[in-house]
């Protein structure tokens, strides 16, 4: 592990059975980076979670999590680190606050002031039994802990699970406000935009394995829009434009990708052709595994 790595693995193996859950995976995350984790059901990254996280122990290949081994560890790393999974269980008979502050002691110890501010922010109410509440609001309570902890990793498995939009833009303004501390975040997530908001850097897995690792830059590729057009005229100049890839045609109607830098003349070429239809739609985790990853796309 280098001295700026938070997380790595290296060439990691896990088998349940006859199945094999990972392939040889290799990821690493920088220290105070926010790290994206990606991939369709089944790729591997529950089971890469269970890992760095102690619970499970790999067939081969190494990890180190914060410079220690979270199977042989894994007590001392869980007070250096967060979990917040995509579906929380709280104990029933404690209250939101009591919940919140046993994890925080669990951990060592939490900022109080951060927890108040962070309760207030989330709109969570704090003296209502944990039994009582909402998805949303046990995720709350588990992203509130986490977020006032004084740690210094933050594993996230799909935290804005059952959050409406107005407290997915408070959990990014939070995650955000942590990373400049310097508190590293690892964060799994089929949610593409939040991922593209918050991440500095992106793995993305498929069978075990990891199939892209880069920051979002090195990616563009990735977040290319898919457009689906009708036009008066003739379509066919779309299909000259660069950055328009993976072209399908059926008459006057198009549909065809587009990347970033070309959305501006495919839109200038769609109205000059004459708009009948329009649709533009965000590739999401499925589409993109499915246009790069393929089998039929190699």
């Amino acid at each position: 592990m280098t001295m700026t790595s938070a997380i790595d693995v290296d060439n990691v193996v896990k088998t349940f059975g006859k199945t094999t859950a990972l392939d040889g995976l290799t990821m690493s995350v920088e220290k105070g980076a926010i790290a994206g984790f990606l991939g369709p059901n089944g790729a591997g990254k529950s089971t890469t979670v269970r890992l760095l996280l102690g619970l499970l122990r790999a067939d081969s290949g190494s990890i180190t999590v914060l410079g220690r081994d979270p199977w042989k560890d894994s007590v001392a790393l869980h007070r250096r680190l967060a979990y917040v999974p995509g579906d929380v269980d709280l104990w029933p008979t404690l209250t939101g606050g009591e919940t919140i502050d046993l994890l925080g002691r669990m951990r060592g110890g939490l900022d109080t002031a951060r927890r108040d501010e962070l309760v207030d922010r989330f709109e969570l109410d704090p003296r209502k039994k944990a039994r009582t509440y909402s998805k949303g609001n046990r995720q709350k309570v588990a992203l509130v802990a986490a977020l006032s902890a004084d740690v210094e990793l933050l594993v996230l498995d799909e935290p804005t699970s059952g959050l409406d939009p107005l407290m997915e833009h408070v959990f990014q303004e939070t995650v955000v406000e942590v990373a400049r501390r310097g508190t590293t975040v690892l964060l799994s997530s089929h949610i593409l935009a939040e991922v593209e908001k918050l991440c500095d850097t992106v793995t993305i897995l498929r069978g075990g394995r990891t199939v892209q690792s880069g920051s979002l830059s090195d990616m563009r590729h990735l977040s290319r829009t898919h457009f689906d057009v009708a036009t008066e005229s003739d379509p066919a100049p779309l299909a000259d434009i660069p950055g328009v890839h993976n072209v399908r045609r059926d008459g006057r109607n198009m549909t065809f990708d587009v990347d970033p830098d070309a959305l501006a003349a495919v839109v200038r070429t769609v109205s000059d052709l004459g708009v009948r239809a329009l649709t533009s739609t965000p590739p999401s985790l499925e589409d993109l595994f499915l246009r790069e990853y393929s089998v039929t796309s190699k």
